[in-house]
């Protein structure tokens, strides 16, 4: 049976990349591997179009919901940016349930508001949008009666993908005649809230059955804690209309609040010029500070639980979603729904309540760009990490593409790189995956995990080196030791394979030797590192084990390394060593001692023996000598050898 044809393959190939250009229906990529079936293509051919099928509806699916999720940041940005410009409570409250339907994609949204007069906790049906019904437009919900009214007084969304036969809430005619007439089935509601408390409900329903999904439940979240500060804007600017038809008692008052909704402008033109040129959240915390005085701290990540106090005051200000006093100041939280993603600390100067909302928008601003870069970020650690498995798994499959796809990413593949396998034991694997892919990113080089290590390609000759360098980097972000092997320098896209084997071998022998959190390359374990190596360096193990001897001899026309052998052959014995070498006994002490001085105490331990001996039989068989001879050897006719100071040994027998 002959393989695929390689033009039939990449003609399949180019057809799923036209399907996904063109953004085809999923139906679409079923044609290719129809018309070749119809074809009598060969089974490997066939099947080899089937997983081309199935990775083109990925990346399809990937496609579609990074589109889909851009979409829905940029949706939440415009609508933060669109309600701050609102002066008036109608205007901001139509614009909230317009934009709640058309984010969601659902039939109809509406939102209510809490009535203070009832006394009952109830909540009125204020605006709607895509509502036909007179009777559910002015619904009222008591507190706890039917879907709303559970959230309201809960203060928890709630999602039932059939209201009308969904036994948790508590039915009303009323309310069930109201959500009858208007034909609705499935409705998800989250509640509005303000200082703490709830002040409405936002609504997004379907006149079908259908579930919401959790994306669904945090976009309309993050929606409704817009609405709410949009909401207090909007009444806040009500009562500045209001106080400025009273008495001139009040003037100072309203002239202090004039300042502040000047602050809040300046605050919310800078911000929106900030994020349109594509700013960073350090840029946030400067304009956020030039506009408020004193400073602005911004801190990535969640609730710092190292600092008891500050943690508490943070999740106080996920819970309210406003601003909350500390002692220091003031912090704010940047969410996105519940999932808190970083901490604005304003210290040095008061706030009031308008200041208060600059930075609670701000908070906002911070959550958006702090989304958007992950969702950046995400995607190039998946493009690097893909990378290296492509290189490592199939390196002669696409060579160009994969030298055009590493230099997109500052990787260059043809230069010397070091190939690092490293694993952090009981450390943080998702720091010890971010951190490597930060060293990926500033070093032009690729990260990536394989079979639960970690794998780094970075640029450089000395694979022990980078190696150390790069695991001391992990282990700081692991808060744990890294263990981690190292070899290279790679040579063309083919060595990448071998140097991660290596690596990885190296990485298993020091587990093997109990040798946790240090690193080594081949050329670091000895004789092992000939046993792990693919490319034996035996010349460098000779020269690395019995250098400082070598040299020696070679300078003075000692014997030292014969001496070595000899007393090694005759099984560590002075005594037989000096008849094998024909010296006196003595003269063997001497250069035994000589010998301990240039390689160190602890030559004779059985480890680093066993090293020296096989150093001394692969320094006999590349000199072309045996276990007692070699270049520098001498017959029994020979000379009085010299001692290991260079003279003539006083002490030696004659020949």
């Amino acid at each position: 049976m002959t393989g695929p044809d390689p033009a039939d393959a990449g003609h399949a190939q180019r057809q799923f990349l036209e399907l996904l250009l063109r953004d085809a229906p999923a139906v679409e990529y079923e044609r290719p591997l129809v018309e070749a079936r119809a074809g009598g293509g060969d089974p490997a051919a066939l099947a080899a179009l089937e997983q081309a099928k199935v990775l083109a509806l990925r990346v399809r699916t990937v496609l579609a919901d990074r589109r889909r999720r851009e979409s829905e940041l940029s949706a939440l940005f415009e609508t933060a940016n669109d309600l701050a410009g609102m002066r008036n409570l109608d205007q901001v409250l139509h614009a909230i349930v317009d934009r709640a339907r058309n984010l969601l994609g659902t039939d109809t949204a509406y939102l209510s508001l809490s009535d203070p007069a009832s006394g009952r906790g109830d909540t009125v049906m204020r605006v709607t949008s895509g509502s036909v019904s007179a009777r559910f437009q002015q619904l009222r919900l008591g507190a706890g009666e039917g879907l709303g009214g559970l959230v309201a007084q809960t203060v928890h969304p709630y999602v039932t993908s059939n209201y009308l036969t969904d036994t948790r809430f508590t039915h009303t005619e009323n309310i069930d005649g109201g959500v009858r007439e208007e034909g609705l089935v499935a409705i998800l509601g989250v509640p509005l809230q303000l200082n703490g408390q709830v002040i409405g409900v936002l609504f997004a329903a379907d006149r079908r059955e259908r579930p919401f999904a959790r994306t669904e439940i945090a976009l309309l979240g993050s929606l409704a804690t817009h609405a709410a500060i949009a909401i207090d804007s909007a009444n806040l600017i009500d009562d500045t209309r209001t106080a400025l038809s009273e008495l001139n008692s009040v003037n100072r008052r309203l002239t202090e609040h004039s300042s502040a909704v000047e602050r809040a402008a300046e605050a919310h033109d800078r911000l929106t010029d900030l994020v349109l040129r594509g700013g960073g959240i350090e840029e946030v915390a400067a304009a956020v500070s030039g506009v408020l005085g004193g400073t602005v701290d911004i801190v990535e990540g969640g609730v710092p639980a190292a600092e008891p106090e500050r943690a508490a005051a943070v999740r106080a200000a996920l819970a309210r979603g406003r601003a909350v006093r500390t002692d220091g100041g003031w912090i704010a939280a940047a969410a996105a729904g519940p999932e808190p993603l970083g901490t604005l600390t304003h210290t040095g100067a008061e706030l009031d309540d308008a200041d208060q909302r600059i930075l609670e928008r701000a908070a906002m601003v911070t959550a958006l760009l702090l989304l958007m870069r992950r969702s950046a970020n995400e995607a190039e650690h998946r493009v690097r990490g893909d990378l290296l498995d492509e290189l490592i798994d199939y390196p002669d499959r696409a060579p160009a593409s994969l030298r055009r796809r590493a230099a997109r990413l500052s990787a260059d593949l043809d230069i010397a790189n070091v190939v690092v396998v490293a694993e952090a034991g009981d450390g943080d694997a998702a720091r010890l995956r971010s951190a490597a892919m930060h060293i990926a990113e500033t070093s032009g080089g690729l990260a990536g995990t394989r079979a639960g290590s970690t794998v780094l390609i970075l640029p450089g000759s000395a694979p022990a080196p980078i190696a150390r360098r790069a695991a001391a980097d992990l282990a700081a972000a692991a808060n744990g030791p890294v263990t981690a092997g190292a070899a290279g320098p790679s040579d063309g896209l083919a060595s990448f394979r071998r140097c991660f084997a290596e690596a990885r071998r190296c990485l298993q022998t020091l587990r093997s030797l109990g040798r946790a959190g240090e690193v080594a390359a081949p050329g670091d374990l000895g004789f092992l590192g000939l046993l792990l190596g693919e490319d034996r360096d035996v010349d460098g193990f000779v020269t690395a084990t019995l250098g400082p001897l070598l040299d020696y001899d070679a300078r003075r026309d000692t014997a030292l390394v014969r001496t070595l052998r000899a007393y090694f052959a005759c099984g560590a014995s002075p005594a037989r060593a000096k008849d094998a070498l024909h010296v006196h006994v003595n003269t063997v002490a001497q250069r035994l001692d000589r010998i301990g001085l240039l390689l160190g105490p602890d030559w004779q331990e059985p480890a680093r023996a066993l090293e020296l001996q096989l150093a001394l039989r692969l320094h006999g068989l590349l000199t072309g000598g045996v276990d007692l001879g070699g270049p520098g050897d001498r017959p029994a006719a020979a000379p009085r050898p010299r001692d290991d100071n260079g003279g003539l040994d006083s002490t030696a027998a004659p020949d």
